[in-house]
């Protein structure tokens, strides 16, 4: 936005001239050459008035960021983690529910920005990406690969569910994995990869250009996968160091992949991840402040979606 100011220090003559230039440069929208036939002056003389105006406080530009929106926050997040992009969210105090619903819509509405028709999307699932899900109205035509075998509970919609929606949303073929997140040996999850409908859904991971991810924190727990496991594994696994995960990967504090229960979990490999072109994950609420920290330490993720107190502890955080 421009504001024109009338209590510019210049003297009466210079003030008549510089309102008029920049009225008609800032807010008409006509050309330094334009201009500088109209004032009977050299498009460089039109060049030194508008900085003059400016200088004098004249003139004064505003960026208007939509409220929603922590512009500051958002770039201080991307040079810190080295991302693409980074959109942090003002949400106002109140349930974690509605916060995750605004990180949702604010998501929703970036995806609509980026995703093209070129696309192969994979697609996560968490109660975050749930809602983003929910605030999606339109998309072009792309397909959608699930990346996350099912969790039994947590969300209203389990992973099959959101992946089919998304499909229908862009009217495009939609690559399911009907096959549990973590089976009980490795064995049992070997075998289910070789199923024909997972396996196909699997060999579409080389193809995708862009990934979807949720971020699960195990220190508070807060995690799709640690639900999964009986409590003696959870806590066998803490022990190793398992501070987050993203995709049924493990991670500790400092991102460096804790393995121990690759061979069970039926999702995108680590190093498949890697190799997606572009990552955004979308997570919120500061009990996951220190797994996001994990996750984008290690690498996978080119953006993020989050909110204003999950990127105000990331910034002072030490870590």
């Amino acid at each position: 936005m421009v504001t024109m100011h009338r209590d510019a220090v210049l003297r009466p003559a210079e003030l008549i001239r510089a309102a008029g230039v920049a009225r008609r440069y800032y807010l008409d929208g006509a050309s330094k050459v334009d201009i500088a036939e109209e004032f009977g002056i050299s498009r460089f003389k039109v060049a030194r008035v508008l900085e003059d105006a400016r200088a004098a406080g004249l003139v004064r530009i505003d960026i208007a960021v939509p409220a929603q929106i922590d512009a500051e926050l958002s770039d201080a997040l991307r040079v810190r983690y080295g991302l693409t992009d980074a959109i942090v969210v003002a949400t106002p105090e109140g349930h974690e529910e509605s916060v995750r619903q605004s990180v949702g819509r604010i998501a929703a509405d970036y995806l609509t920005e980026i995703i093209t028709e070129d696309d192969v999307i994979g697609l996560a699932c968490s109660r975050t990406l749930q809602e983003t899900v929910f605030a999606l109205t339109t998309l072009p035509r792309i397909t959608v690969v699930q990346l996350t075998g099912v969790h039994p509970g947590g969300v209203k919609e389990n992973s099959v569910e959101l992946v089919r929606r998304v499909a229908s949303i862009a009217r495009g073929p939609a690559f399911p994995i009907y096959a549990p997140l973590v089976l009980s040996d490795a064995a049992s999850a070997r075998g289910l990869r070789t199923q024909p409908q997972v396996a196909d859904a699997m060999r579409r991971y080389r193809d995708l250009t862009k990934a979807i991810v949720a971020i699960g924190s195990w220190d508070p727990p807060e995690s799709l996968v640690r639900d999964s496991l009986t409590k003696a594994e959870a806590t066998a696994l803490r022990k190793r160091g398992v501070r987050a995960e993203t995709c049924a990967r493990l991670l500790d504090d400092d991102g460096i992949p804790v393995t121990d229960l690759d061979d069970r979990v039926i999702a995108i490999g680590a190093e498949q991840l890697r190799k997606v072109p572009e990552v955004i994950a979308v997570a919120c609420g500061t009990r996951k402040a220190r797994a996001i920290h994990s996750v984008l330490t290690a690498g996978f993720v080119t953006a993020l979606v989050t909110d204003t107190d999950v990127a105000r502890v990331l910034l002072t955080s030490e870590t």
